[in-house]
This record gives structure tokens, C-alpha cells and sequence, in this order.
């Protein structure tokens, strides 16, 4: 057997093992994105090429029980043809979405750790049901295990340091009257932090998330093992470090009264989360215009 029989082999064998577990989550399909919990285009988590072969930087995948469909951009109409489209209907996003093909009637799993409030609404419209389903019934193949740890650069480089940059933040935050903000995108906490990592294979971006109340107190979600070396630098004397599975636990026993996020970036499980015991901000995450 040639090595594209063997994977084409492959992929019939996972898309059966996930459509047998239909049954016990009550469930007619589920939908796999490209990006992991930290929205990443180039995820080493990436359950859509263990599902379908696929591996470009965009798409999403709907498995139902007799039908399965890959939506990509423009850009890769004919490659998921060559790696998906012996399982797959192809479709081409935005000239088709999936509420639009989609029967209502239908109810989709989904992993609420790797979707926004605003993904969701713009592949769905509420016009399907979706079925929050937490527990990982895909296992992606992680190719690279290795963990490197994520490294400060100096304000002589990046023009400006942390503390001057969090003194902004909290003005902004004071105008607001908000008392906390949920920083979920990894890029803007690079930026607002002066660090960087090794997590993405084209880009220094370090996967982690952040808290930050008015005080200037910073409360650092990642992998212990990366954030290690920083934990020393002077820069990050107010910073405490977290485990990433932790992040649920602090923001439940958090004492907040009105906390910014960012909807582009905050997976639903979180949102949902915060959504339920604070008060949200309108405006947004900041950093983006800092």
C-alpha cells in the first residue's frame, strides 16, 4: 500500500472512530477548526489535518453522520480537493457558509476551548444547534514535543518598557471603570510584556494569557515550563505564574466587578464563564490601538 492509500486509509479510520462517539454525546455532527485554544493558524494541535488531511493555514470542518463537508478560502479550493476530497465536499468560504447549507434541525458538537462567540455566530447565525462538548474526542498528532521557553527582549529594542506600557493599560482601564482586563490574545501579550517564544513555527509568538487588575498586578496562565526564565527578570516582580488548566479556577474565585475582554480572541468556554459572574466592557481590548 502506497503512502497515500495509507493515509487516505487513515482518515476513514478516525472519521469512523468520531462518528461512532455521535451516538453517546447525543449528538448528529461536530465541527473541527484549524486554529488550538490560542487561535493559532499554524497550530502544532491541529486536529483539522488529523480529520481530513488538510493541512492549510484555514479551514473548518463539519462531519455529520453521512456527509461530511471542508471549508476553505480561495486560496485552497484546489489543495483540499487533492488532500480532503475523497471524504469531503469542498466548499469555498464566504461564497458559501455553513448555516447555509446546513439543516436546522441538526445538533453540532463542538469544543468550546478553540471557537469565539464570534466564530460561531458567523459559520451558524443561530440557525443550528451547537452542543458544548469539553472533552477532547480528537486526538491531533503533535509532531514536535520539544518545549522551549519563552525569552524577554529589552525596552532598547522594543522602544518602550513593560511598566510604561501597563501604566497606559491601566489609565485605560480607570477611564473605563473596569477594574480587571482578560488579555486572551498571545500577540498582544507579547507586545504588552516585551516577551516572546518559540510556539508557532513562523511567527515569536508565546502561547500564554493574562490578567491585569488597576494595581498593576499581573496574574500570567501558561506553560510553567516556558515562563520559568522570566520569572526572574525585574520587569516581572508583580507578575504571578499559573498553570494554563488554571485559568477557569482564578477567574471563579476572581472578585470583579466589570472586566474588559476580547471577543475576537476569548474562546467560548471562558466568555461564557465570565459572562455569568461580571460585568463586560463594551470597548474591547485596548491593546490593539496602543
Amino acid at each position: 500500500m502506497d503512502q497515500i492509500s495509507k493515509k487516505i486509509k487513515m482518515i476513514s479510520e478516525k472519521l469512523k472512530e468520531l462518528k461512532n462517539k455521535f451516538f453517546h454525546y447525543e449528538i448528529d455532527g461536530y465541527v473541527v477548526p484549524k486554529n488550538d485554544e490560542y487561535f493559532s493558524e499554524f497550530a502544532k494541535k491541529d486536529k483539522l489535518k488529523t480529520i481530513t488531511g488538510f493541512d492549510g493555514s484555514f479551514g473548518l470542518a463539519i462531519i455529520l453522520k453521512k456527509k461530511n463537508f471542508l471549508f476553505v478560502d480561495g486560496r485552497y479550493t484546489e489543495q483540499a480537493k487533492i488532500q480532503a476530497g475523497k471524504e469531503f465536499e469542498i466548499l469555498e468560504i464566504p461564497k458559501k457558509l455553513p448555516y447555509q447549507i446546513l439543516n436546522s434541525r441538526l445538533n453540532l458538537g463542538f469544543d468550546p476551548a478553540v471557537f469565539t462567540s464570534r466564530n460561531l455566530l458567523y459559520y451558524f447565525r443561530n440557525k443550528v444547534k451547537l452542543t458544548s462538548i469539553t472533552k477532547t474526542i480528537i486526538n491531533s498528532n503533535i509532531s514536535n514535543n520539544h518545549t522551549s521557553k519563552f525569552y524577554s527582549l529589552s525596552p532598547k529594542v522594543v522602544g518602550e518598557t513593560v511598566d510604561s506600557k501597563i501604566k497606559r493599560l491601566i489609565q485605560i482601564l480607570k477611564k473605563d471603570r473596569s477594574d480587571h482586563i482578560f488579555i486572551s490574545a498571545p500577540e498582544n501579550v507579547a507586545w504588552l510584556l516585551n516577551i516572546r517564544g518559540r510556539d508557532n513555527p513562523f511567527s515569536p509568538i508565546p502561547n500564554c494569557r493574562i490578567i491585569i487588575n488597576t494595581k498593576g498586578k499581573v496574574s500570567f496562565f501558561s506553560d510553567i515550563k516556558k515562563s520559568s526564565n522570566i520569572f526572574k527578570k525585574k520587569n516581572f516582580l508583580r507578575i504571578s505564574f499559573y498553570k494554563e488548566n488554571q485559568i477557569k479556577n482564578f477567574l471563579g474565585r476572581l472578585k470583579v466587578k466589570k472586566i474588559i475582554i476580547d471577543k475576537n480572541s476569548c474562546p467560548v468556554l471562558l466568555e461564557n464563564l465570565i459572562s455569568s459572574k461580571f460585568k463586560i466592557s463594551k470597548i474591547g481590548d485596548p491593546l490593539y490601538l496602543m
